[in-house]
């Protein structure tokens, strides 16, 4: 191997790479999408609670005079009691109104007769917006529900505790860690994005694009061995889909920094450790990928085809993500064979805080590496074929 002929394709990849604003475009932009979007979702979140919390509710209300003690009740824990619409349905149909309680006619004589008073509750579940003010107003109900059934068991001469017969304690066994896995379950979705991202724009014009231009014959004449023309190509590649790696990564460790998370009844922190862990782990996932790319993009002919090609195939790998933020996996041993799969599991524990054993990365980066290695040799197998030096591969 010439390590000099390697390094001479590497800078001119490099250089090349710099002059392009697409490529700066998307090292720089779009890694930065992923932290981007959860940071934005959470301060909504977030906001909308505060909200909620601290101002207080308007809640319509049918025929409130046939209920004064629950319009009593509703008033002391700061619910603006207002009329309700004639037409409770429409009003929440049409976003008028979060929701609309109202009183039956039959809601008194019930209550005095001791049996559960009816009420009527308007609501749209498939409002996003109406969630936070209608648990509020069922808790609120539930609240004064539980007080009458209190007084009548008291008035009755039988103890309120008679009722329940299981104490259940429950102990939480969730840490920060665990609660930032939660939120933060598509963080492995993200970083095999930004992988592809990063180095596609780079490997795709170091392939099909000098291909296009008719550059790639002139390089490939030049008495230098097709493997450090590769391995020159494959490292530019890697070094912008690295930076685009680290900024998703540190993106997303800056998340629980900037949203105040406190409004969502807890708080998270992604622990700089934690943080390099990952990125060590996906260092050789980083080169597989690229490795990838330039082996799809140096059989294609154009730089248009080549970029439609690899967008689709960056679905396959980044698929998992996607699964394990909504279905947990329990981790074995053949899994960290797999490349991509075995990255995002170990990525999914460490998020949690849970034990990751150094043989299990060790095992996972070994087998990608392997992996890496085996397309980057049918890489420079594929650039030593002569019908690939005529294009016609």
């Amino acid at each position: 191997m010439r390590w000099d002929l390697l390094g001479v394709v590497y800078r001119k990849e490099i250089i090349d790479s710099l002059r392009d604003r697409r490529t700066l475009a998307m090292v720089l932009f779009f890694p930065v999408f992923g932290p981007m979007v959860m940071a934005g979702t959470l301060s909504l979140v977030s906001r909308e609670a505060r909200s909620v919390d601290e101002k207080p509710l308007a809640l319509p209300v049918v025929a409130a005079e046939r209920a004064p003690n629950l319009m009593a009740y509703l008033a002391e824990r700061a619910v603006e009691v207002k009329p309700g619409p004639a037409d409770p349905s429409a009003a929440v149909r049409l976003g008028d109104a979060d929701v609309v309680l109202e009183i039956p006619a039959d809601h008194e004589e019930a209550l005095r007769a001791g049996r559960p008073a009816p009420v009527k509750l308007y609501l749209d579940e498939s409002r996003r917006t109406s969630h936070a003010a209608v648990a509020r107003v069922k808790s609120l109900l539930e609240g004064y529900s539980h007080r009458i059934g209190v007084q009548r068991l008291v008035l009755r001469g039988v103890h309120p505790a008679a009722t329940t017969a299981l104490a259940v304690e429950e102990v939480d066994l969730a840490t920060p860690q665990s609660r930032a896995a939660m939120l933060l379950s598509m963080l492995p979705y993200f970083l095999i994005i930004a992988l592809f991202t990063g180095g596609m724009s780079v490997g795709i014009d170091a392939t099909a694009g000098e291909r296009e231009r008719q550059s790639l014959e002139a390089l490939l004449l030049h008495p230098i061995p097709r493997s450090a023309v590769v391995l020159g190509k494959q490292l530019a590649a890697a070094s912008f889909a690295g930076v685009a790696l680290l900024e998703t990564t540190v993106g997303f460790g800056l998340v629980p920094l900037l949203v105040p998370l406190e409004a969502l009844g807890f708080s998270m922190r992604l622990e700089p450790a934690v943080l390099a862990r990952i990125l060590l782990l996906m260092l050789p996932l980083l080169l597989l990928v690229t490795a990838v790319i330039l082996l799809v993009a140096s059989r294609l002919r154009t730089f248009r085809a080549a970029q439609s090609t690899v967008s689709f195939l960056m679905l396959v790998p980044a698929t998992p993500g996607i699964v394990l933020g909504l279905v947990p996996i329990k981790l074995k041993l053949w899994m960290l064979l797999i490349p991509s799969f075995g990255d995002q599991l170990l990525v999914n524990r460490l998020l949690r805080g849970e034990l990751v054993e150094p043989a299990q990365m060790a095992l996972c980066m070994t087998s990608t590496l392997l992996w890496a290695a085996l397309v980057t040799a049918l890489t420079v197998r594929a650039f030593t074929d002569e019908k690939f030096l005529f294009g016609k591969a």
